[in-house]
């Protein structure tokens, strides 16, 4: 009886939290960082056209 209590204890507690590893933070983060970049890259771009076309009226 003492086994299948501990047995059922251990159970319950290798399924209380999940751990998640942070392993690809890192990648994540440049992630980010690149889609902030890009972003200002495209709205550089677009102001630029606009200076283009204001330039050709």
């Amino acid at each position: 009886m003492k086994y299948i209590l501990l047995a059922v204890v251990l159970l319950l507690s290798a399924c209380d939290k999940p751990s998640v590893p942070k392993i690809a933070a890192p990648q994540r983060e440049a992630l980010e960082k690149a889609k902030g970049v890009d972003q200002a890259v495209q709205k550089d771009t677009e102001e630029e056209k606009k200076k283009i076309e204001d330039a050709e009226k």
